[in-house]
């Protein structure tokens, strides 16, 4: 049994060839860059050790990429990469899906009040901009006037 199945996991729509990629290929198929990559498999945030050619070469297979996808996503949302490095080491220990879960739903509650803050922040910007749409449309009347 996969310890992430792939329907817990963003899926890729693009080819992989049976060598897979090369980190280059794979950082611009998930809209990485190379160095954030390298920093992610630094991190600890892989599911697994990336293969290697034996020149060095890392390469990506699909379980890789879907992998990064979704990293990209939860950093998207803001996770932060110690959060994101737990969800990784626990996503390596078959029988931890409760406490990914409850990694994901802290995690959502976060996102839900950042949201809320993000509405209210929008709210006060638009009454500044109504404001000073108001102020200066009062200022060319009033210069049109004179």
């Amino acid at each position: 049994m996969d310890r992430v199945p792939p329907s817990l996991t963003p899926q890729l729509d693009i080819d992989i060839p049976d060598e897979g990629l090369s980190i280059g290929d794979a950082a611009t198929a998930v809209g990485l860059s190379v160095q954030t990559l390298r920093y992610y498999e630094r991190e600890g945030l892989l599911l697994d050790p990336t293969p290697r050619r034996s020149n060095g070469h890392r390469r990506f297979h699909r379980n890789d990429l879907d992998w990064l996808a979704g990293l990209v996503m939860l950093r998207e949302t803001g996770m932060p990469i110690a959060r994101i490095r737990d969800v990784a080491a626990l996503s390596r220990t078959p029988g931890t899906e409760g406490q990914r879960l409850e990694a994901f739903e802290t995690h959502r509650r976060a996102v839900v009040a950042q949201l809320e803050r993000t509405r209210e922040h929008l709210a006060a910007l638009d009454t500044k901009i109504a404001a000073y749409r108001a102020y200066v449309a009062d200022e060319e009347e009033t210069i049109h006037d004179e």
